[in-house]
């Protein structure tokens, strides 16, 4: 019977003696500060360990030397004032044996200060930006792996989904600070290795601080649920000896000026159709696919079709408008700090060229240069229109003054008309599938628990004042933006509308855009 009990004791404890070789515990990392947290993991799973040793022999001790078959009677006791205490106590003394080392190592992970570099970390969908304080080097982190791979054409690469084109590079044996924001949704940059993770939120700036020990190559993942491509966003951090990181910066440096040379130099050249298309075709494949598909089709709903969309038909002023400077409220991103005016102009050159579109229209670098640096003629009109159709300037005020008062004015007019239910409907679906879509979905459901549904949920059957605070001001600590200073008030009228009375919830609620315009005051 000995030898049973010892059996037993030794399948329970075994497991937490060789808990250090499996390959699915937790790995030690390439910090101290992973060492520790390494450390820690492993004393409370010897603790639980030993823990579950004591109360399960207890158990099999207890079922074996008193079962019924040897005669064993129930005693018949009452409560006992020392057990309880020591029962109490003992706990309570393990807790606090765990808390001093575990607070000790979570005081060391929050304290960035005495830095040797501080980098900051940007995510987006679905991308980092890392930007080098002081040193005048920032670029974005893609993911590289071949879309044959992932569409199953090609076998899976070692590395596969978890290798970049520009891996973030860093020395070791100095103190690096991390500030994490986010240009959308929440992210989270999370590198094992490092015993880092932390999240990157729009509007927020969080810390974190790592010290590398050892060269080498060491991969992580965006680790918060961020979108549709939240699998192809991972991190790549190669970790240089000091000599190295210092010669690496200064071949960044000069790489930046030659690319700056170049860049100008190519204001200048005209390619031709075909080299436009080949070019295109690569930045459209690396950038663009995740969102407007490698067809051109979208995401209806979410991202536009590309195939005989207005914006291709449209002119070529707009299209390079919105690839250079996005369009607020929507994942349409800003590309002008990514992009080259060269890749610009190829990337829309394929665009308005690819799947049928066919429109003939070559985009070059200088057409590029040109549009960011003056407003299009379309925009030049639509203002010259306006101010056709204002008032006349008060004499009484200086010419700045005036202009901004008529101006005012023309907004004003412009926006703050009543609307019938169904114009309100068909601009609030509108409004939605571009500035909300991303997150609630097309059907209102949201990504519970990170994105709320709307249907039927307390903000749409609540007060419109509370529905339009959450839509002007945003909600804090959530992905919920502040729309006030990206929709008009016409636009936030609509959508609310839209919102409290689609998808079923036909609150039969109406609002108006003096309702927008007087919130709040």
């Amino acid at each position: 019977m000995k030898q049973l009990l010892y059996c037993v004791l030794v399948l329970l404890f075994s497991p937490a003696l060789v808990a250090s070789e499996m390959p699915l515990n937790m790995t030690k990392g390439v910090t101290d500060i992973s060492g520790q947290v390494y450390s820690l993991h492993m004393i409370i799973l010897y603790i639980c360990c030993a823990i579950g040793v004591v109360v399960f022999g207890v158990m099999i001790y207890a079922m074996i030397n008193h079962r019924k078959s040897k005669g064993a009677v129930a005693a018949n006791f009452h409560e006992s004032t020392k057990v309880e205490i020591l029962w109490t106590v003992v706990p309570f003394l393990i807790l606090i044996g765990m808390a001093i080392p575990a607070t000790k190592t979570l005081i060391a992970m929050e304290d960035p200060s005495n830095a040797d570099l501080t980098i900051k970390i940007t995510g987006s969908q679905w991308k980092w930006h890392y930007s080098y304080f002081d040193k005048d080097i920032s670029f974005f982190s893609l993911l590289s792996t071949p879309r044959e791979q992932i569409d199953g054409q090609q076998a899976k690469g070692e590395n596969y989904l978890l290798e970049v084109d520009k891996p973030l590079v860093l020395p070791i044996n100095r103190k690096v600070r991390f500030l994490m924001t986010s240009d959308d949704v929440i992210h989270s940059w999370w590198v094992p290795a490092f015993a880092v993770k932390k999240d990157a939120n729009p509007g927020f700036i969080n810390e974190a601080w790592t010290k590398i020990d050892k060269p080498g190559i060491y991969r992580g993942q965006c680790a918060e649920l961020c979108g549709k491509d939240h699998g192809f966003m991972p991190i790549v951090v190669e970790a240089l000896s000091e000599a190295d990181f210092d010669a690496w910066l200064i071949a960044q440096q000069q790489k930046a000026s030659q690319a700056e040379a170049a860049a100008q130099a190519a204001l200048s050249q005209t390619l031709t159709m075909e080299e436009l298309m080949t070019q295109g075709e690569q930045v459209y494949l690396a950038r663009c696919a995740a969102c407007h598909q490698p067809n051109g089709a979208g995401l209806p709903g979410v991202f536009p079709s590309l195939i005989g969309s207005p914006l291709i038909k449209g002119p070529v002023a707009g299209h390079i408008d919105i690839v250079v400077n996005g369009k607020p409220g929507t994942a349409m991103q800003a590309f002008s700090q990514q992009l080259t005016a060269t890749e610009i102009a190829a990337v829309v050159t394929y665009e308005r060229n690819a799947w049928g579109n066919d429109s003939g229209d070559t985009v070059q670098a200088s057409d590029v240069s040109n549009n960011t640096a003056t407003p299009s003629s379309e925009t030049d009109a639509a203002s010259d229109s306006e101010m056709s159709n204002a008032t006349a300037l008060p004499a009484n005020l200086p010419a700045e003054q005036a202009q901004a008062e008529v101006t005012n004015e023309v907004e004003q007019a412009a926006v703050l008309d009543d609307l019938t239910m169904e114009q309100l409907m068909s601009m609030g679906e509108k409004v939605y599938m571009t500035s909300c879509v991303a997150c609630h979905q097309a059907t209102g459901a949201g990504l519970p628990p990170a994105f709320p549904s709307l249907v039927g949920s307390p903000v749409i059957k609540g007060p419109v004042a509370d529905h339009l605070e959450m839509v002007i001001n945003g909600k804090p600590g959530t992905a919920m933006q502040a729309f006030g200073q990206q929709l008009t008030p016409q636009e936030i009228a609509a959508v609310i509308t839209f919102e409290r009375n689609a998808w079923g919830n036909d609150s039969g609620d109406v609002v108006q855009a003096t309702d927008v315009d007087g919130h709040g005051k």
